[in-house]
């Protein structure tokens, strides 16, 4: 008999600041594509992260996958990274990149299947406000 495929989802929140600023564009440009978010001095979140799983229930365990292994892996990845830094300054990964949502959950995708077992991270889900929501499954586009 096969295996059920379930998802597990972890949440933490953490806070942080950025500037949305693209050296690839002038001083003019950034401020007409990013607005407010270009502020020279940046400007902060509360973010809300979910970071989803999906895999066979072990028949021995009853788990996809130990919660707090799942916590440790976030820890790890977004909460030491992340939490109460300046994104644009504090994590190399930005050094060259805008720090919009979309491209900070590519990195935590990135950091996260550093260590994860293999394929099973299904999404990250960014809540950079109530009203703004960021998906991101790894796909890409060619």
């Amino acid at each position: 008999m096969k295996s059920p495929v379930v998802y597990i989802t972890r949440i933490e929140t953490f806070s942080a600041c950025h500037r949305l600023h693209s050296g690839q564009l002038g001083e003019e440009e950034n401020k007409n594509i990013f607005g407010k978010c270009n502020n020279p001095n940046g400007h902060g979140h509360n973010y809300k992260v979910e970071v989803t799983v999906k895999g066979p229930v072990n028949p021995v365990t009853g788990m996809v996958m130990n919660i707090v292994d799942l916590k440790m892996f976030i820890q790890k990845a977004i909460m030491n990274n992340l939490d109460h830094k300046n994104i644009d300054k504090d994590v190399p990964y930005f050094k060259d990149k805008v720090s919009t949502t979309e491209n900070l959950a590519v990195y935590i995708w990135d950091e996260l299947q550093k260590d994860l077992p293999a394929n099973l991270l299904y999404e990250i889900k960014i809540h950079e406000t109530d009203k703004n929501v960021v998906y991101y499954r790894g796909e890409e586009h060619n």
